[in-house]
């Protein structure tokens, strides 16, 4: 056994090949749900109703942001595709067809904010809740276009598998994110006290600074020169409708996923402030726990499209199980947490403003809930890894009719059905969105096995190749075709 695994560690493709590419994305990850994590705890010390709204108005925001993250990320993958076939002039192509897109998306974000007060009236949520879900949604609109951006640039470096630079501006901008998201909430020190729009303020200035340092980082002589990051600026209909053609299937995917949590939180959120309340402390936990795995799907990604690139398909077989057994790892960890300790995780959420009597209702709720994240964990990961790889190739289509079929039946239609219809409580719920995790898991395992995607490309081949990025004499850059 051990034999094996250190043959697993040491070839191609093997564990220390993902970790050198997946940690410090995971450590990225890491410090965005670090974020998120220290955004909810100071909420929930804040006001119940603070904490209540944060958890639908940021899913609510996400589910739109991601579907353009979808899109202008899948730059990565052209980038991964290219660095394998060693088309390096055409990273900085792919790269600002990507900044293109960011441009596009953050005006249609932006005008996001203009449908906050229908859209949260539809949850059917206390009035108090209601004008903070609103608040909270509309600045975090506004901010989006800084995020996608930031996640658009950070793509040159993680499309490569360089991704210690993810890593550090990850981490800067949580050291910058987290005292400001105190300061702005409680009122410390020169700032007034602004409750949930402080949390909010606090994370698009986060998504600021993350753009600032990666257009540092990568727009350098020495990267124009290297991949073209300047002189490649123009913009190519040819590669951006490539881009969209296997990007907009990704961006639509992403939104489905969103869709189905924010979807579930609306119908809990009909059963009561306490079912609301513990649905949020367990999707907080749950997410603590499940946002690095999309740490380790941007790595497979990358490495099952540098593998394809360069023609090696066994490569990118035995880099999605080494990567699937590192994710098991983890989850199955986590999954032991919130079966044997769910009370003290659930305490780290508890409002300040909420009496204990009412917060032992919320307690024993959460801890069945955290039960049934414990089942559906491990096969909740193994699907994200494995839609990761097919991603990695450009199978984006398939993958985006699954998520859009099992949001929509598998999930949206049948949680209707037992609220409205059989009036089922709130494990009833939970039980049909375990189903729906479930049923995922077991077609991404389809597609993985039996599935195209070891013959595709999302780049051009060699006989349809764009003509080279030539010297350019002011900046003294060496052609690299």
């Amino acid at each position: 056994m051990f034999s094996a695994l250190r043959k697993r560690w040491h070839e191609p493709a093997g564990y220390r090949d993902v970790l050198q590419v997946g940690l410090p994305l995971v450590v990225s990850l890491g410090s965005t749900t670090l974020m998120e994590f220290t955004d909810r705890v100071f909420l929930s010390h804040y006001s119940a109703d603070a904490i209540a709204a944060s958890m639908p108005a940021a899913m609510a925001n996400l589910t739109f942001l991601l579907f353009f993250i979808g899109v202008g990320s899948y730059s990565n993958v052209f980038i991964a595709q290219y660095s394998g076939a060693a088309q390096r002039s055409r990273v900085g192509a792919a790269l600002w067809q990507a900044i293109y897109f960011s441009i596009f998306g953050a005006v249609v974000l932006a005008s996001m904010s203009l449908i906050a007060e229908p859209l949260f009236r539809l949850a059917g949520h206390s009035e108090s809740v209601f004008r903070q879900e609103v608040t909270y949604f509309r600045i975090l609109s506004v901010g989006s276009g800084l995020a996608l951006a930031a996640s658009c640039v950070g793509c040159f470096f993680s499309g490569r598998g360089i991704t210690k630079p993810n890593m550090v501006v990850n981490l800067i901008a949580t050291a910058i994110n987290i005292p400001l998201d105190y300061m702005l909430i409680f009122g410390v020190g020169p700032f007034p006290e602004m409750g949930i729009a402080g949390a909010g303020i606090a994370t698009a200035s986060s998504w600021g600074m993350q753009l600032v340092m990666y257009c540092w980082l990568v727009f350098t002589k020495e990267n124009d020169c290297d991949f073209a990051v300047w002189r490649a600026r123009a913009f190519d209909p040819v590669l951006f409708r490539r881009m969209m053609r296997f990007g907009l299937p990704s961006g639509v995917n992403s939104f489905f996923e969103l869709f189905a949590v924010g979807f579930f939180i609306f119908i809990v959120g009909r059963l009561g402030r306490a079912e609301l309340a513990a649905s949020n402390i367990v999707f907080s936990l749950d997410t603590v726990a499940f946002l690095p795995m999309i740490g380790l799907n941007i790595a497979i990604s990358t490495l099952v499209g540098q593998a394809l690139g360069s023609g090696r398909p066994d490569h990118a077989v035995r880099a999605t199980s080494s990567t699937l057994h590192i994710a098991m790892l983890w989850m199955g960890g986590m999954a032991v947490l919130f079966v044997v300790v769910p009370e003290w995780l659930l305490d780290v959420f508890r409002p300040q403003d909420m009496s204990a009597a009412w917060f032992a209702v919320v307690q024993d709720k959460g801890v069945v809930l955290l039960r049934f994240v414990a089942c559906y964990s491990l096969l909740s990961s193994s699907a994200l890894i494995y839609f990761g790889a097919v991603r990695g190739a450009g199978d984006t289509h398939y993958v985006m009719w699954a998520m859009a079929f099992s949001a929509i039946v598998l999930l949206a239609v049948p949680l209707y059905f037992v609220q409205q219809v059989l009036n089922v409580g709130l494990n009833g719920l939970w039980a049909v969105f375990t189903f729906y995790v479930v049923a995922l898991s077991a077609i991404a395992y389809r597609r993985f096995h039996y599935g195209p995607w070891k013959t595709m490309l999302v780049i051009e081949t060699s006989q349809q190749a764009a003509e080279p990025v030539r010297e350019d004499p002011e900046r003294k850059c060496v052609s690299l075709e």
